[in-house]
């Protein structure tokens, strides 16, 4: 995986039907979530309508002891987040969930997605007199749905009407002190799910990953545009934002983002890149000795392009995967190269012979060359490179970190001069047109690869554009 593009973020919540250990719980969750963020991470527990937290920057591992979960108290009702930022920089001020005190109570939220209205929104609630104390879009939710509270009857439907002003990609968990909610917008960018226990426990989460480890049967998926509530009085599913939009899950979930484990939409992701590699396999045919996956979350395409290509399937990359946020990056004045800290060949498997190297994307190029290099020192003959996903074309608007089409290589370049340049033998890309075969079912947002995007798109969409320097402003503004 090219290093430059990042996960996503992770949101789990939990209610219980009495007091119990809800904090170390949704810890648990978390720890299921993490790859989908590493910058920070954060809990919030209900106890009894007061809401303890802890939060910030780091891995869940660091945040996160065992004197600090015994500090948490027991209670019915907790929230937890992983972040990695797609809009707001990595600081404190955006760990999540987000808690709010105002005149009707307390709430907290967790928040995964990307608003692509997110600058309007802001610019709107700032003229109002709104005050925000961090970047994130995550806080426009919050400050939006507790502005509709002060006059709504209740907090879903605050939150329903949050939903008709908001625009982009946004799976939540929200707690007030009687209630655990979650939403999805109404195109379910981003994946949300729900189980129970054997003790009545309830837990939502970004993935059915999270709801295996700590213990819950899968019951559903929400459905987009969906808004769940959980009370001491059962569960009620709100479906007023359903049907809105054409539902357009994003296929990068499938080829990267989500755990293998995972099933989404009723699609197992694990299948889904199986279902990529046999398709390399038959779009891409090579004579080869070998198949090699990168770790992670190219090893499932690799063995799917073994099974259809007949080639035997090797491990022929080592990942070390006890580097965390904590890693330094070696500076310019070491020879040193972070791609082989993080990774190493098995030389056993490649030596002398023809390799098939599968990958899930190319963003920039540098670390797939990097890979390469690393198959070659080890011995490989030939490196021909598959990818498991289109090239990337396009920004993405709902919390992929693609930003800007001056980095992407793909937009530079044709497939043989990306060969060329990362010095592979040869290089093929699943076909666009193939990754609703990936799920096997509907529309699919796609847009990063063909440009088709669900909804209107920002004019600007940097992740840092709440946080620019007065001189940036001024160039932007057209002032001296």
């Amino acid at each position: 995986m090219e290093m430059s593009i990042h996960e996503e973020c992770g949101v789990f919540g939990v209610i219980a039907p009495r007091p119990a250990d809800v904090g170390r719980l949704a810890y648990y969750g978390l720890y299921a979530l993490q790859h989908r963020g590493q910058e920070s991470c954060g809990i919030v527990v209900n106890d009894d309508g007061i809401f303890v937290s802890r939060k910030d920057l780091g891995l869940v591992g660091e945040v996160f002891s065992g004197e600090t979960l015994d500090r948490l108290p027991q209670g019915t009702m907790a929230v937890g987040h992983t972040r990695y930022g797609t809009t707001g920089a990595a600081s404190r001020s955006n760990c999540q969930p987000i808690e709010v005190n105002h005149q009707k109570g307390h709430m907290a939220l967790a928040h995964n997605g990307n608003l692509s209205n997110a600058a309007q929104l802001r610019d709107k609630l700032e003229l109002s007199g709104a005050i925000f104390h961090g970047t994130s879009d995550t806080e426009i939710i919050a400050y939006i749905v507790t502005k509709e509270r002060l006059s709504a009857p209740s907090i879903e439907d605050a939150l329903s009407a949050a939903m008709d002003r908001l625009e982009g990609a946004y799976s939540l968990v929200l707690m007030s002190p009687q209630k655990l909610i979650c939403a999805r917008d109404p195109h379910g960018f981003r994946p949300l799910c729900y189980g129970k226990r054997s003790d009545g426990t309830y837990v939502a989460a970004s993935e059915s990953c999270a709801l295996t480890a700590v213990g819950a049967e899968f019951v559903r998926d929400l459905e987009p545009g969906e808004i769940l509530v959980f009370s001491k009085d059962g569960i009620v599913s709100r479906r007023e934002h359903c049907g809105k939009a054409e539902p357009a899950p994003c296929i990068f979930e499938y080829i990267y983002f989500a755990r293998p484990d995972s099933v989404i939409d009723g699609v197992s992701v694990h299948a889904a890149r199986l279902r990529a590699g046999e398709i390399l396999a038959r779009t891409y045919p090579v004579q080869a000795d070998v198949v090699v996956g990168v770790p992670d979350s190219g090893l499932d395409a690799a063995l799917g392009y073994s099974r259809a290509s007949g080639i035997p399937y090797g491990i022929g990359l080592i990942k070390n995967k006890y580097i965390g946020r904590t890693f330094i990056a070696p500076g310019q004045d070491h020879r040193l190269d972070q791609v082989k800290i993080k990774l190493s060949a098995v030389q056993d498997s490649v030596a002398d012979k023809r390799v098939v190297l599968v990958d899930d994307s190319i963003v920039r190029g540098t670390t797939s060359g990097r890979i390469v290099s690393l198959l070659r020192e080890a011995g490989a003959k030939e490196i021909h490179l598959r990818i498991s996903a289109p090239p990337f074309l396009n920004p993405c608007y709902y919390g992929t970190d693609i930003d800007s089409r001056e980095n992407l290589i793909a937009c530079h370049h044709t497939v043989e001069e990306i060969a060329q340049i990362v010095g592979a033998d040869s290089l093929g890309y699943l076909p666009a047109e193939r990754l609703g075969a990936l799920i096997g079912q509907g529309r699919c947002c796609d847009a990063c690869f063909t440009g088709r995007y669900p909804t209107p798109v920002p004019t600007d969409t940097r992740k840092d554009r709440f946080e620019r320097k007065l001189s940036e402003k001024s160039l932007a503004a057209g002032s001296p």
